[in-house]
């Protein structure tokens, strides 16, 4: 026996079933949605098993690891680690997906910049994504940690609000004034005075993270021989320009490296990266460095380059350039803030022994030799007389 669907059936029950397998092929062939990722930014943290005073932890996650967002509170976020472990944790410890992208842009911007100095970090501390204490925030980086510096930026300081003075509200009693007395003269407006500013470092670490960090939780890092000759003044750069063998000093093989430096005063905010260059030579005879040049009320910017040249009559000797505003023009950075000189010009020196020496670009005029010092010129007068005083004592 043949069983045949009756046109009844066919009739209201086919559509139906039409219907459900178009819906499911639908359902096979829509793309999933993709996956929500956030990054931890406690140097340590906790998931918990549920949102609660009292819970239970899941797992320990660290600074940098990627969490799947799995579900979304009012202030907790339900997520999944990379070996499985689902968790709850608070959304203000993570960051999100762009901000990540930002600081991965960064990075990517800043891969071939030239490094400016080295630093070493005083203690922990977190790169941001610009220069600011209110700006995103994400790796943080160990103490001791190295560090190439690369930009530096000033910003204003935020003041916190119990360093705003207050204006009393109480009314200050005057005098009525008398029938006669002259009308007080009012004060002038004064203006109001910049809020102060500090210094902010973009630098690179060893794994290639970019970010902005405070200046003053970083220590340039100066070889400790020269450290002692600053002054008063911060080093803010120190480049080797060449070594000389002292087989008595205290060095290693005796081989003792020789500087330029670039120094300026401990304070944020200035116009300038450094106003003094020095350079420092060893003395083979008393076995210690000397200073060998130095300017100061320079307005000059970093990158110091330092090589060798070839020279005729001299050969090959170290050579360093330097950056110096020629006037007051600032061009600003609108990413940063970071204020740089719109006109520069290169200073280059060499190095000959202990002798700094300026070197003129080619085709620039000879400098004008310095004015003749000691004895006042003798009139025309006396000098004839000179001489012929002088070709009678030869006869």
């Amino acid at each position: 026996m043949v069983f045949r669907p009756s046109r009844l059936l066919l009739k209201y029950f086919l559509p139906v079933f039409l219907l459900l397998f178009a819906m499911g092929g639908c359902n096979r062939l829509r793309p999933k949605p993709s996956v929500e990722y956030v990054y931890v930014v406690a140097k340590e943290t906790f998931l918990r098993d549920r949102v609660a005073a009292v819970s239970n932890r899941v797992a320990n996650v660290t600074n940098g690891q990627r969490l799947a967002v799995v579900e979304k509170g009012r202030r907790f976020l339900k997520v999944k680690t990379d070996k499985g472990e689902v968790g709850w944790i608070e959304e203000h410890g993570v960051i999100d997906q762009n901000t990540y992208q930002q600081f991965a842009d960064l990075a990517k911007q800043h891969a071939n910049d030239p490094v400016i100095a080295t630093a070493v970090l005083r203690d922990d501390l977190y790169l941001h994504v610009s220069p600011g204490r209110q700006s995103d925030r994400f790796y943080l980086l160990p103490e001791s940690d190295k560090l190439q510096m690369l930009v530096r930026a000033s910003m204003p300081k935020a003041t916190p609000p119990q360093a705003v003075p207050t204006v009393s509200k109480k009314a200050v009693k005057t005098d009525p004034p008398k029938p006669g007395d002259k009308p007080a003269a009012s004060a002038a407006p004064t203006a109001p005075e910049p809020p102060p500013l500090e210094d902010w470092w973009l630098v690179r670490d060893g794994q290639g993270r970019v970010g902005w960090m405070l200046s003053r939780r970083l220590d340039v890092d100066v070889p400790d021989a020269i450290a002692g000759y600053a002054e008063g003044q911060r080093i803010v750069g120190a480049y080797p320009l060449t070594t000389v063998n002292d087989p008595e000093s205290s060095f290693p093989n005796g081989q003792v490296s020789e500087y330029v430096t670039v120094m300026s005063p401990y304070k944020d905010g200035l116009p300038y990266d450094f106003d003094q260059v020095r350079i420092f030579t060893w003395n083979l005879r008393k076995h210690r460095y000397e200073t060998a040049y130095r300017q100061r009320n320079l307005q000059g910017y970093l990158p110091v380059k330092v090589g060798t040249q070839n020279f005729d009559k001299i050969g090959t000797v170290p050579v360093f350039s330097l950056k110096t505003a020629t006037d007051d023009t600032i061009a600003i950075d609108p990413a940063t803030g970071a204020a740089r000189p719109a006109n520069l010009t290169t200073l280059t020196f060499r190095l000959e022994g202990a002798i700094v020496r300026k070197v003129e670009p080619p085709g620039a005029a000879p400098p004008a030799p310095p004015p003749a010092t000691g004895a006042p010129a003798q009139s025309k007068k006396a000098g004839k007389h000179h001489a012929v005083r002088a070709r009678h004592h030869k006869h």
